[in-house]
């Protein structure tokens, strides 16, 4: 599974878009309407594609309802669809992350959901995690269908090399066992930590403030990552302290995306990873890592004050305006959402078959007891620490409509801190700054 699961929008991104889809209106109008007839106008980004086309089929079949299903590559879906809102192009569902949330509930893109209890009953079975990610402004905007976590992963035979038993608790005990590996020369550095500033970049900050007890933003919508002893100040710190004074990361880890890092683990270079949960498939698959079987999963390190609370997101379908609009094809677009989100013939069909095929995560606790999905997840990890890790697992705080703009300045200031070109006090306050700026400014 790739990144087209989680990625962060830029703003910059979306106003040249906007800029331009004016023009495309008409044309995108007529065009797609002659195309689509009087079916259902499903979008969706290129993910899972096969089993989507045999999700929908099983559904036509079973209301009778026609769907036209529409798909584009990840890395343009955002554009694609915004272009296609500005145009008011026919569209009736469409898969949302949950970043894009506040931006395009504002612009009236999506619409809610709370006027079908058929659907709003599924909020009793899901994480509350992800029915948080769905809410905006007190209202739901749409089901989930695919949810996962920032996890800890760590390289059992290394650690036994070592003479280390069992897997850190805290992040204390992940720098003293990182020095004990690297003095046995086990590995130059026993901590592996992307911070390359690219989507994934905000999860693992986020997973590590969370750590440690902190936050990035108060409740009130103010930034909280400046205060003088807060966790977002102890993440960094630890960070930093690992680079330059411990030794137990790479100063390369600035450079370091996601892929490169989830490569060089799998390589057997690190003891400790932060990676997406659904990675463990790979890391213990012999076809694709040289560590398979050896890597497992523990709860993510405590901070001092904090716990072992991690970052989780999520990904929902939705209904637009025009379906909600129309009585007869909001109930249409209600009955394919609950398909794909809910239901679909008495189970959380869709979500299951992402999870066998995929490995990716859901957001529904019961199927952690599901026997399929036991069998299929004890052939390379333990569910147990999945579903325990899960519970703790909380929303991004930052998500917001000038989200890909402060995520920018906020890498900078991070990897800034990491190596050594400024204080971590300094970095922290370029970050509140700019998020208290882009605030005001929204």
């Amino acid at each position: 599974m790739s990144k087209m699961w989680i990625g962060e929008p830029s703003r910059r991104d979306f106003l040249k878009v906007a800029g331009v889809a004016s023009a495309a209106a008409g044309g995108l109008l007529s065009l797609d309407a002659q195309a689509q007839g009087g079916a259902l106008n499903a979008y969706t980004w290129s993910a899972a594609v096969d089993l989507v086309k045999s999700h929908l089929t099983a559904f036509e079949a079973k209301t009778g309802i026609k769907v036209a299903y529409n798909t584009s590559p990840w890395a343009q879906y955002r554009d694609t669809m915004v272009t296609k809102f500005v145009a008011k192009a026919p569209i009736d569902t469409l898969w949302v992350s949950d970043s894009w949330l506040p931006e395009w509930a504002d612009a009236g893109w999506i619409a809610p959901i709370n006027q079908f209890p058929d659907l709003l009953k599924y909020n009793a079975d899901a994480d509350q995690f992800c029915t948080d990610s769905m809410t905006y402004k007190g209202k739901q905007y749409g089901l989930t269908y695919y949810s996962d976590y920032m996890a800890f992963f760590y390289d059992e035979e290394m650690l036994k090399k070592a003479g280390i038993k069992e897997p850190p608790k805290t992040w204390d005990e992940v720098l003293q066992q990182s020095l004990k590996i690297k003095s046995a020369g086990l590995s130059d550095y026993p901590m592996m930590l992307s911070m390359a500033r690219e989507s994934w970049l905000i999860e693992f900050l986020t997973a590590m403030v969370y750590s440690h007890g902190g936050r990035f933003v108060q409740d009130s919508g103010a930034a909280a990552m400046a205060q003088p002893g807060g966790g977002a100040q102890k993440a960094l710190q630890w960070i930093a302290d690992a680079v330059q004074k411990h030794k137990i990361i790479s100063p390369a880890c600035v450079e370091t995306g996601e892929l490169n890092g989830l490569k060089a683990f799998g390589a057997g270079n690190h003891a400790f990873a932060l990676l997406s949960r659904y990675r463990i498939r790979t890391l213990n698959d012999p076809k694709q890592s040289p560590i398979a079987g050896r890597v497992r999963q523990a709860l993510m390190p405590a901070g001092p004050g904090g716990s072992n609370a991690t970052v989780g997101w999520m990904r929902f379908h939705a209904m637009t305006p025009q379906a909600a609009a129309d009585k007869s094809r909001a109930a249409n677009a209600a009955k394919l959402i609950e398909w794909f989100g809910g239901k679909a013939n008495g189970q959380y069909q869709f979500q299951k078959m992402l999870f066998d095929d995929l490995g990716s995560g859901f957001g529904i606790p019961s199927l952690f007891k599901d026997p399929d999905v036991q069998a299929s997840y004890a052939k390379y990890a333990d569910i147990k620490v999945f579903e325990a890790q899960q519970k703790l697992a909380r929303k991004k705080d930052v998500i917001s409509r000038w989200l890909g703009e402060w995520d920018e300045v906020n890498g900078a200031a991070w990897q800034s801190a990491v190596i050594g070109k400024s204080t971590v006090a300094d970095a922290l306050k370029k970050s509140a700054g700019a998020w208290n700026e882009l605030r005001k400014d929204s």
